[in-house]
């Protein structure tokens, strides 16, 4: 009987990873994201799936960014109650991101509440904090490199994948196929994150492709950053950081501390992270040594560089420091939370920077900042932008092209099969041509919905 592969999300966008794998009246799912970005994507966060969440027997985590693991307390409000498989660290970064994700979007749909400026009445959260909370129970964790069953008579395993902490790729093997996910592929060359390990041999893969019509430019991130908080502190405005609050957040901190530490920035300038996820995030760097390249004195340097925000009043509060300062905040692309206060109050001031670290998905504010629109729309308001916008190319968490290439090329046989996912549709296709043409590999990129026998 034939193993089937359904792609639910992640096909033809960078956004939504959904992969339902089907054999023998069995069915898991490989990561369980959340749409962002356009209109149109999001809203299919509200369709329902072609499968009943309780026929869902597993749910495995590649990692625990929001667009692989956010749709997972919906999944569980409507039904779904099997166990889901991660990492350590992955299970620890979850009870951060998902309960927070449930807070925002009530907080948001509060908001478009009081302010009107919802088409619906009223605005309702995709779920709450509370529905985050109860599906955290279903969370069960594997060490990377250890073969664990998520259902019966189906294997599974984690290898490192770098990009950030806890993030893998997964090799399944059921009905006499291998099947590997490469997850999120981080670089080589990561701040803060080991290279990804070598794939597995496998008979399918399904490869990201973020970045795979692009190369990362040669200059580091140090050397990208310090000009432009220079410039910004020079003139004594304010940088203001949209991050990841689990990654980016914590590579920007380091970057930082090092810049400071060589004399690059002042130590005096202020850094405040304003994200009570970001701020929880940072701390468990410390909790997994070994599986990162920082040290505990780096841990403790990135955790104390930074005053930690967690509060409203002290959000509100840097508003009231006078002169240079640089504010993290998340979300990083300007989807939502705390850093949309600080865009708002700060964007119409050219003294000020709004600094954008790595890719910004078609439809997301950091997109409409970064290419060159004189408004972004902001809790109902069009909001001019005179502070310099400022994309780090360097910043990205994800390997770049090439650096997915050889992570293929690292195979010990040619897979029957690739497919090229995650990734807007120039990205994905780009990679497929040289996947055929520099491998000899068969590759295709699947629309959302199709089905394919492994």
């Amino acid at each position: 009987m034939n193993v089937h592969i359904r792609f639910l999300g992640g096909a033809g966008t960078v956004t939504g990873s959904k992969y339902l794998v089907e054999h023998d009246g069995q069915s898991l799912l490989v990561d369980c994201g959340l749409f962002q970005g356009f209109k149109q994507l999001r809203l299919r966060n509200r369709d329902p799936l072609p499968v009943m969440p309780n026929h869902i027997g597993a749910v495995l985590l590649t990692h625990a960014h929001l667009d692989h693991s956010g749709y997972l307390p919906l999944l569980a409000k409507e039904g779904f109650h099997g166990k889901v498989w991660s990492t350590a660290a992955t299970r620890d970064l979850a009870q951060i991101l998902l309960p927070d994700s449930g807070h925002i979007q009530e907080e948001d749909a509060n908001f478009a509440n009081r302010k009107g400026f919802s088409k619906h009445a009223p605005a309702l959260p995709l779920y709450t904090e509370d529905d985050a909370l109860r599906c955290l129970k279903l969370m069960h964790t594997a060490p990377m490199g250890k073969a664990f069953e998520p259902l019966r008579g189906w294997t599974a395993r984690f290898t490192g994948a770098g990009h950030i902490l806890g993030a893998a790729s997964l090799l399944l093997e059921v009905g006499g196929k291998r099947i590997l996910f490469s997850g999120d592929l981080g670089r080589p060359d990561d701040l803060l994150m080991k290279p990804p390990e070598a794939p597995p041999a496998a008979d399918v893969v399904v490869i990201e492709s973020t970045y795979g019509d692009r190369e990362h430019p040669e200059e580091d991130v140090l050397a990208e950053l310090a000009p432009a908080l220079q410039r910004v502190a020079a003139r004594g405005g304010t940088a203001v950081v949209p991050v990841f609050a689990v990654g980016r957040a914590q590579a920007l901190l380091h970057a930082i501390a090092q810049l400071k530490a060589r004399g690059d920035l002042p130590h005096a300038l202020p850094v405040y992270l304003d994200s009570p996820m970001a701020v929880h995030t940072t701390g468990l760097y410390a909790r997994h040594l070994g599986e990162h390249r920082l040290s505990a004195a780096q841990c403790h340097d990135m955790e104390h560089g930074a005053q930690m925000v967690t509060s409203v009043d002290q959000s509100k509060a840097i508003a009231q420091q006078h002169g240079p300062k640089i504010i993290l905040s998340a979300s990083g692309m300007a989807t939502g939370g705390r850093v949309l206060h600080h865009l708002a109050m700060h964007l119409g001031n050219h003294r000020n920077m709004v600094l954008l670290t790595g890719y910004q998905s078609p439809g997301t504010r950091g997109a409409t900042m970064a290419g060159g629109s004189p408004t972004v729309r902001i809790h109902g308001q069009d909001i001019p932008i005179r502070a310099e916008v400022v994309q780090l190319a360097s910043a990205s968490a994800h390997a770049d092209a090439s650096q997915l290439m050889d992570w293929l090329r690292a195979s010990p046989s040619a897979p029957h099969r690739v497919f090229v996912t995650h990734g807007e549709l120039a990205a994905s296709d780009t990679l497929r041509q040289r996947i055929e043409h520099e491998l000899g590999w068969r590759a295709l990129v699947p629309e959302h919905g199709s089905t394919w026998a492994a």
